[in-house]
């Protein structure tokens, strides 16, 4: 069964798409922690993201990198966290967070409450920055 990543992927799901190659996609979090709250999944349906192969793991941070240093340029923070957790969705992820501090990474932390246009400018952002 595909996952609700793998809709997203195939357009089925709508999103906030801020970069794709063949093998990665990386999109927004609809419930951010912070402006720029980007996920970054392989488009191969994988639970775990160490069940992913050496090369596809490191390609896959590689991609997140690029993302990263684009989401720091649109919204100027200390530092863009990287957090893998990968409960809540059986695709692995990678979430990428603009910090200011450590405890912005904190997933207990209130999430932003945005609207369409809110999203459609954070995601135009990140790629003029990429």
């Amino acid at each position: 069964m595909a996952t609700i990543f793998s809709k997203i992927i195939a357009g089925e799901i709508p999103s906030y798409k801020v970069a794709e190659n063949d093998k990665f996609y990386a999109f927004l979090d609809i419930n951010p922690l912070a402006k720029g709250h980007t996920l970054v999944v392989p488009k191969q349906e994988v639970d775990y993201i160490f069940d992913l192969s050496d090369e596809d793991l490191g390609e896959m941070h590689v991609f997140a990198k690029h993302v990263a240093l684009a989401i720091q340029k649109a919204f100027p923070c200390r530092k863009v966290g990287e957090a893998v957790i990968g409960l809540e969705v059986p695709h692995a992820h990678i979430h990428l967070i603009p910090m200011q501090k450590e405890s912005d990474m904190l997933f207990s932390n209130p999430k932003l409450k945005l609207q369409p246009e809110d999203f459609e400018a954070i995601a135009k952002a990140i790629r003029e920055n990429l």
